[in-house]
């Protein structure tokens, strides 16, 4: 996995010297992965791609050196983990509802000695009412639809930032519905960037939303009005 890891961390132009911390954290994920379920994905050279290497993609599409980012549905720590190891500059907020996975990743983060990540279990509507426009980027890999995600995710992100969504490349007819929540919630849609994994010939796909102007008061509804009714 490692020398994986560094053929796919030097093809996006990043430290090859962090494949050693990466995998360590694919092992501990993996270990524990027998007894909860972490992750359907469990070929070492899959994961490595799959997971280590899609998160580290994003360091291509935004800079997020110096700047406070919440991962908004962490699951086991993607992208998050492996942005706090990768981009040490950062500091990272892994949100998560679960709290068996939070607790995972504590002690995963603490067994890394990453300093720039804190562990947070909640749901996200409900955590944005103490950091509500509080980061810089939020990103997300979570399987839900944009709508959604913006609904969860764009009230967290101050004014100037962005939030990254990771979503599959056959999107555009999601993208399109998202369309009026985006605005709504005080965003725009920038850009989309396809990219391919690194070492592998899979491609994915990052939605940058800017975040142009405040989200109005009453949002994030309660979860169950959200995927009930989306935006």
């Amino acid at each position: 996995m490692r020398e994986l890891l560094r053929a796919g961390l030097a093809e996006l132009g990043l430290d090859p010297g962090k494949a050693e911390k990466l995998e360590a954290f694919a092992r501990l994920v993996l270990e524990k992965n027998r007894v909860m379920n972490l992750t359907a994905i469990t070929d070492e050279a899959a994961f490595a791609q799959l997971h280590l290497l899609d998160s580290a993609a994003l360091l291509r599409v935004a800079d997020f050196r110096g700047r406070r980012a919440v991962d908004v549905g962490t699951g086991a720590g993607f992208p998050g983990v492996p942005l706090c190891i990768l981009c040490p500059e950062a500091e990272l907020t892994l949100l998560d509802s679960t709290g068996k996975r939070v607790d995972f990743l504590r002690g995963a983060c603490a067994a890394l000695g990453l300093e720039n990540a804190a562990c947070v279990h909640a749901r996200a509507e409900e955590y944005a009412d103490d950091r509500r426009e509080g980061f810089d980027l939020a990103v997300s890999r979570a399987v839900a639809e944009l709508a959604v995600l913006c609904e969860l995710c764009l009230p967290l992100v101050a004014v100037g930032g962005q939030f990254l969504a990771m979503k599959g490349t056959e999107s555009d007819e999601e993208l399109a519905r998202a369309a009026r929540a985006i605005e709504r919630l005080g965003g725009r849609l920038s850009r989309v960037v396809d990219y391919r994994i690194p070492t592998s010939e899979v491609s994915h796909r990052v939605a940058v939303i800017d975040k142009v102007s405040p989200t109005p008061q009453g949002y994030p509804r309660p979860f169950g009005r959200i995927k009930k009714n989306p935006l």
